[in-house]
């Protein structure tokens, strides 16, 4: 296993304390607190996302601290890269103990699985834990439910963040937090971020996340969480931006953008090119793709969607205007305000000549914006403005589109 330039600390102060004397009836919090009483001892895998944000790694974090007073050792693990300029200062300034799993590590190890915010859509990790037999004992997750897989423990609500939920936890006692415990700081500290970064700087905040906030603010180390923040974005991200700014087409308030091939460890700047893009002047959706290549991955077509429209599901409109694979399984889905999809390559996956790899974007550029336009209703008006142009292109002309290949 890789454990990167991170560094792997051991769990809280709290590891061998017992749990909270009391917990309210009927709550998430106790019927969490049972079923880490009934696997006391074992070893547990949190699985996140294959790109972890600041929300996953921060509650997972929390549910790693919760678990070790049940003498519950936790791996949290991701299959993906760390690249997001925030993200990678939030793991190193709080020491954020992550481990990224390669096909080469066993994870029959462990007795069981957590999956935090995440219901296995968006990891490689679920078809390998399941093939090595591994249980599914918790989900814990604030987007749209997947019905994917099941657990024992499912704690599935319509909050800001996945965070939010951990707090509450510690709040109703699963683990009092402590200002003079330096680990408990690192928590608050990571729980505050998580809750800022997926509401938007508290922008689409509800009630619970405000609440969480507050509690959290009392043990937040405000000096570490100015440096988080304070991260500037990478020059690569900036040159994916621009792609985007200027590939942009705008339909009916929707902005969609194709930014061509994008770098293995730059794919954290796709979500904050559909970020930029919803800044603009009278749009309310914002779309962005590009085709991911690492040598020795699979190559995906990767995008994100942000909306600020009220009535859209970001969910229910990737699954709709995307579909599904053979297997049943959706190539995106989301939550309230933000969506995300991956779409696997397939056949035409691979690094060749410029010209093959020019046709190979034009293809799936085109095949995605023509589901997309099907969505909205507006792939008939769009065809025909381009009819001249892609029958000049079908007679050996170059694509418009040419992006280069990745370095």
């Amino acid at each position: 296993m890789e454990r990167e330039r991170y560094k792997v600390v051991e769990g809280s102060t709290e590891t061998k304390e017992q749990t909270a004397p009391s917990l309210p009836a009927g709550s998430k919090a106790a019927e969490l607190a049972a079923l880490l009483e009934r696997h006391r001892g074992e070893r547990h895998i949190i699985v996140l996302q294959s790109f972890p944000d600041p929300d996953a790694i921060s509650s997972a974090l929390a549910h790693q601290m919760i678990a070790a007073r049940y003498e519950i050792e936790c791996d949290i693990a991701y299959d993906g890269v760390i690249s997001h300029h925030e993200n990678v200062a939030l793991v190193e300034l709080l020491d954020i103990p992550l481990i990224r799993l390669t096909e080469r590590d066993d994870v029959a190890r462990y007795h069981a699985s957590v999956f935090v915010d995440t219901q296995g859509t968006t990891t490689r990790l679920t078809e390998r834990l399941a093939e090595a037999r591994v249980p599914v004992l918790a989900i814990v997750d604030h987007h749209e439910f997947q019905n994917v897989i099941e657990a024992e423990f499912v704690d599935i609500r319509h909050v800001g963040a996945t965070a939010t939920i951990y707090t509450e936890y510690l709040q109703d006692g699963l683990l009092p937090l402590d200002r003079t415990d330096e680990s408990h700081v690192r928590l608050a500290t990571a729980l505050m971020h998580g809750i800022r970064s997926e509401t938007g700087g508290m922008v689409r905040a509800r009630r619970e996340d405000y609440m969480a906030a507050a509690y959290l603010a009392e043990f937040v180390n405000q000096t570490t969480l100015a440096a988080i923040l304070s991260i500037e974005r990478s020059r690569k991200a900036m040159d994916i931006i621009k792609i985007a700014l200027e590939s942009r087409i705008v339909r009916d308030n929707y902005s969609i953008a194709g930014v061509g091939y994008v770098r293995y460890e730059d794919r954290d700047a796709i979500p904050q090119a559909a970020d930029f893009l919803l800044t603009e002047e009278n749009v309310h959706t914002a779309i962005v793709y590009g085709i991911v290549i690492k040598p020795g991955e699979r190559e995906m077509v990767i995008g994100s969607l942000r909306t600020r429209k009220a009535t859209l599901n970001p969910d229910a409109f990737l699954k709709e205007a995307l579909g599904s694979s053979d297997s049943g399984r959706y190539y995106g889905g989301g939550r309230r305000e933000a969506g995300g999809f991956e779409i696997p390559v397939g056949f035409l996956a691979g690094t060749y000549e410029e010209e093959f790899m020019r046709w190979k974007w034009y293809l799936y550029d085109r095949q995605i914006k023509r589901k997309f336009w099907t969505k909205l209703g507006v792939l008939e008006a769009i065809e025909q403005k381009r009819e001249q142009e892609i029958e000049s292109q079908l007679r050996g002309r170059n694509p418009d589109s040419s992006p280069t290949k990745p370095e």
